[in-house]
This record gives C-alpha cells, sequence and structure tokens, in this order.
C-alpha cells in the first residue's frame, strides 16, 4: 500500500529535510515516528528537499508499507510520536504510479520578512529580516523580469544537484503588510537556494544599489558570482506542492504564514 501524506514543520532545529547522518533532519524523525507506527522500518519519499533553518507549511511525501492501519493512525499516531516542530496534517492512500516528487506540477515558497530597523524578538527564527528601507514598486518591476522559462544558473548554489538549470517561474507576487514584505514564488521546480538567492537580489534593487532591470543582466549572465549573496533561511517556508487532481489529495487552499 502507498500512502501520502502532507507534512508541515519548523526547519529551525533541523539541518534540512534530508536523511543526513549524525545530524536531525526532518526525514529522520517522520521515518522513526512512522517506523513505530508500521513495526517497520518505513522509507518516505517527498516533493522537494528543503534546506537547514527553512519550514514546511505543507510538504507532500508518500511511503509504501504493508502494515494495515487506518489513516487515523497515520495521523494522529504518527503526531503522538513526532517531535513537537513535526506534524502531520493529513494522510491518504494514494496507486502505486503516484510519486510525491515526480507527480508535481509545481512547488510554491513563501519568504517572510520584517523591514524594519530592529529584528523581531517574538518571530525569531520564523522571519528573516532587512534593516534599511525596501522599495517594494521596484522590486516588482524587477520581479516581473523574472516570470516564464529562463536558465536560472546564476541563482543556483554550487552544490546544486538538478539536472538543467532551465525553470519556469510562473509567478513572484509582493507584498507588504505594515513593516512585513511577503514574497509568493511559484514554478515548476526550483534551484538549490534559488529562492534566496532572487530574494538577496531584491533585495539588493530594493535598498537602490541597482535599478530593476540590473536582475536580467544576473540572469543573463549565468553565473552565481553576478549575483547577490544568498539571503538568509528563516522566513523561507515551502508553502504548497501542486498536484492533479485525480490523485484527491486533500490538501485544501495553499497555506499561507499571513
Amino acid at each position: 500500500m502507498r500512502i501520502a501524506l502532507g507534512i508541515e514543520y519548523d526547519g529551525s532545529a533541523y539541518n534540512g529535510w534530508q536523511s543526513q547522518p549524525d545530524v536531525p533532519n526532518v526525514q529522520d524523525a517522520l521515518q522513526a515516528a512512522l517506523g513505530e507506527i508500521a513495526g517497520a522500518k518505513i522509507a518516505v519519499l517527498a516533493a522537494g528537499r528543503t534546506d537547514t533553518g527553512v519550514h514546511a507549511l505543507e510538504q507532500v511525501v508518500h511511503f509504501d508499507t504493508d502494515a494495515d492501519r487506518p489513516l487515523t493512525a497515520w495521523m494522529r499516531g504518527t503526531n503522538a510520536v513526532l517531535p513537537e516542530d513535526i506534524s502531520v496534517l493529513w494522510a491518504h492512500p494514494v496507486p502505486e504510479e503516484f510519486h510525491a516528487r515526480f507527480s508535481a506540477q509545481a512547488r510554491s515558497y513563501q519568504y517572510v520578512l520584517v523591514n524594519r530597523p530592529a529584528r523581531s524578538a517574538v518571530h525569531h527564527g520564523k522571519v528573516g529580516w532587512f534593516h534599511l528601507p525596501l522599495d517594494v514598486d521596484a522590486m516588482e518591476s524587477a520581479a516581473r523580469l523574472l516570470l516564464g522559462e529562463h536558465d536560472f544558473s546564476a541563482f543556483r548554489s554550487s552544490q546544486c544537484q538538478a539536472r538543467t538549470p532551465v525553470k519556469n517561474l510562473a509567478s513572484l507576487d509582493i507584498r507588504r503588510q505594515g513593516d512585513t514584505i511577503i514574497f509568493d514564488l511559484t514554478a515548476n521546480a526550483f534551484l538549490h537556494h534559488m529562492v534566496r538567492n532572487i530574494l538577496g537580489c531584491l533585495l539588493y534593487i530594493g535598498k537602490g544599489k541597482y535599478p530593476p532591470h540590473w536582475i536580467c543582466e544576473v540572469l543573463e549572465g549565468r553565473d552565481r558570482k553576478f549575483a547577490a549573496p544568498t539571503f538568509a533561511p528563516d522566513g523561507l517556508y515551502l508553502r504548497h506542492i501542486t498536484y492533479d487532481a485525480k490523485w484527491g489529495l486533500p490538501q485544501g487552499t495553499m497555506s499561507s504564514c499571513f
């Protein structure tokens, strides 16, 4: 039997999603909890990896098991043994053709940035912070230039293992709510550090270091050295994974921090 799960987690205490020896990670914690429910080892595959300190509002994973358990066991039972900063949101049986990663049609991320002179204490670890005033209109102008299918080599890390740097950025929306700026990005897939590298460039433009069209020079240069430094992971959330309705996943509306 193949089961899909929706997972929410606070990534602050973890070295990212992926299983790694001798460091805490979300995948190992989830697999250990599911193994207690199944009474056997469980291996999960995710829609996408998140880096150290990055959070998820709805990661999607799947696993195969011979254990006959009600769906409530895979959700509430697993949550009873998971750390408090990881939660199973839903469980749903899927056919063997379903794959959390390869069946995904799009991924959506959200970055929450506090833009004021003082950093946030209440939301420490959950939001990014930039102390200088930012021009949202300038950042929006730059964001529009990134939409569509491009070679995003200038925005990928040197550790990126993606087979191709060509991705289709479907949307990049920016809005201000008081002293908070929210960035919503959706693409067919993202490169390693792509969101945080795009954000770093947008902040350069927002603070007036470069005009909006500079981001085209970075994009066309296809070289990481032309872009801004990678921005902090704290305010980054894997927001939603889009699948064909035929799988019947109980995802509901797209989650949001704000």
